[in-house]
């Protein structure tokens, strides 16, 4: 999974994400539902984005953390987005305090070595969960323009989905029939083809034009980074029936 930015610009954009997270969550207020992510919560989300944290330090430290238990701890905490704080400092300071070349385990196809694999996934998985807050608080999903995210941010989720998630053999994205989905940004000189059929998916990284495709989806970097992940249907695309069997939260 190739990425242009660097680790100190994944751990910024984790902490970003959780500004961001911390305010809409105040102006929401933690009871209210995230229309992204169904029958869920903003205090639920908290605890699940805190517990996420705290399992990924542990995973990084070759630690065994048993979910549930750290999950409530947050949703029943006198003050869940400070608790939420506090484990996503801990987890900046496991990376930035390991050695570059620490082993530790890792789960996408291809993925970066340990210490630049968890900060980019972190800064990935905290952003989307950040933007479900402020769809919380305006009451359905947020668009794109009224995120902060930027497009070189947006850019590298992309190709961290679409070249780390989707082709695991565990990917639930599936055809009987064999179908390319092109995936285009506008505002960007790459895109992407991912061959879908009764195995696992196969995504090729054009450099240097506009992938092919049977189904095209095309916008902006950001756009596509939500439309990707479920969060946003402000795109219109005849893709939009098979991507949606990719169930991510």
């Amino acid at each position: 999974m190739p990425t242009d930015l660097t680790f100190s610009q994944h751990l910024a954009g984790l902490h970003t994400a959780m500004l961001e997270l911390a305010r809409h969550a105040g102006r929401s207020g933690l009871d209210v539902p995230v229309p992204s992510c169904p029958e869920w919560t903003v205090r639920r989300l908290v605890g699940h984005q805190g517990a996420v944290h705290r399992w990924a330090a542990a995973s990084f430290r070759g630690e065994d953390l048993e979910w549930t238990p750290i999950e409530k701890a947050g949703r029943s905490s006198s003050d869940p987005v400070e608790w939420l704080r506090d484990g996503a400092i801990a987890l900046v300071r496991t990376l930035v305090e390991a050695a570059d070349d620490a082993d530790a385990p890792v789960f996408l196809h291809d993925a970066a070595p340990p210490k630049r694999f968890w900060a980019r996934r972190q800064c990935h998985e905290t952003t989307i969960h950040a933007a479900d807050v402020l769809g919380a608080a305006l009451g359905r999903p947020a668009r794109a323009e009224e995120t902060w995210v930027t497009p070189d941010v947006a850019l590298d989720g992309v190709d961290e989905l679409l070249l780390g998630f989707v082709p695991r053999s565990t990917s639930p994205l599936r055809s009987a029939e064999p179908v390319r989905v092109a995936v285009r940004p506008t505002d960007a000189a790459r895109s992407y083809s991912v061959l879908v059929t009764d195995e696992a998916p196969v995504t090729t990284r054009h450099d240097d034009g506009d992938a092919p495709g049977d189904l095209v989806v095309e916008g902006t970097s950001a756009q596509l980074y939500l439309w990707l992940w479920n969060r946003t249907d402000e795109l219109d695309s005849d893709a939009t029936d098979l991507w949606r069997t990719m169930i991510v939260t």
